[in-house]
């Protein structure tokens, strides 16, 4: 959604990253123009990222904003659990749980980011630089799709997958901070339910649901968030519109947080 609505308003080049060559490809092939340009890439390995940011620079020499989109969920907590679930229940599933499936859900979600952030800076300053978008008046930014989860106090989908969210959400202010002498943005996306692997995790057969399909106690928007929903609230972060956001956690959530215990 994300690398679509920015091929299909302007953009130069859309380089997609990830490690699925065919996910990519079909990315790739969304766009008429052939300006999405498929890069397998592992964000959780330091010299896969410096070797796509060593690509880039010969590339194009430069970028104007880094989506930090990678996520995972983590292992799952209830599923499979007697109603209501005893103590001993709760407790033999999390421990026959390995810890690295807990840890792995920060490796994506929160060092693959930090990363990933890092090993383009340079790009982003270059972008600063060239002055070659909106005639230098949008600044590069780094934008992170953090989630509602990490405002959720309820379990929803795992507590590795909340937690990892709260960790980036809290990544992507210190990061606003810390890049203001470089004049390079950081803004993240706190997205509700829309098609994904992960939303499949809590809704099976209805994650490709529209309107209508959930009652107002779960969903006020009644629907999934779509692919408008998504591409626009991109196009304003990446364009004149957005400018002047900087630190910023903006949800995105068809009101989901508006009937969940919450701490945003």
């Amino acid at each position: 959604m994300m690398a679509k609505a920015l091929a299909l308003n302007g953009a130069r080049k859309v380089y997609v990253l990830g490690r699925r060559i065919d996910k990519l490809n079909e990315v790739a092939n969304s766009s008429p123009h052939g300006n999405i340009v498929p890069v397998v890439c592992d964000v959780t390995s330091k010299d896969s990222l410096q070797g796509v940011a060593d690509h880039l620079r010969k590339d194009v020499g430069f970028v104007n904003i880094v989506v930090c989109n990678a996520g995972v969920s983590g292992p799952s907590h209830g599923h499979g659990l007697p109603n209501p679930p005893s103590i001993k229940d709760i407790q033999n599933q999390v421990l026959s749980t390995p810890p690295e499936e807990f840890t792995r859900a920060f490796e994506v979600n929160v060092t693959g980011v930090y990363y990933t952030a890092f090993a383009f800076l340079d790009l982003l300053a270059a972008g600063n630089t060239a002055r070659n978008f909106c005639d230098g008046r949008v600044k590069s930014q780094v934008l992170i799709t953090s989630s509602i989860g990490s405002f959720n106090r309820s379990l929803g989908v795992s507590f590795a997958y909340n937690t990892s969210k709260a960790a980036v959400t809290h990544l992507t202010k210190m990061l606003a901070n810390y890049f203001v002498p470089f004049e390079i943005r950081v803004n993240a996306l706190a997205p509700g339910l829309f098609p994904s692997e992960i939303s499949a995790v809590m809704l099976g057969d209805k994650v490709n649901s529209g309107e209508g399909a959930f009652e107002k106690t779960f969903l006020p928007a009644e629907r999934l968030g779509n692919e408008d929903d998504m591409g626009g609230t991109v196009l304003y972060l990446a364009s004149k519109a957005g400018a002047y956001c900087n630190g910023l956690i903006l949800v995105i959530d068809g009101g989901r947080l508006c009937i969940l215990p919450g701490s945003y």
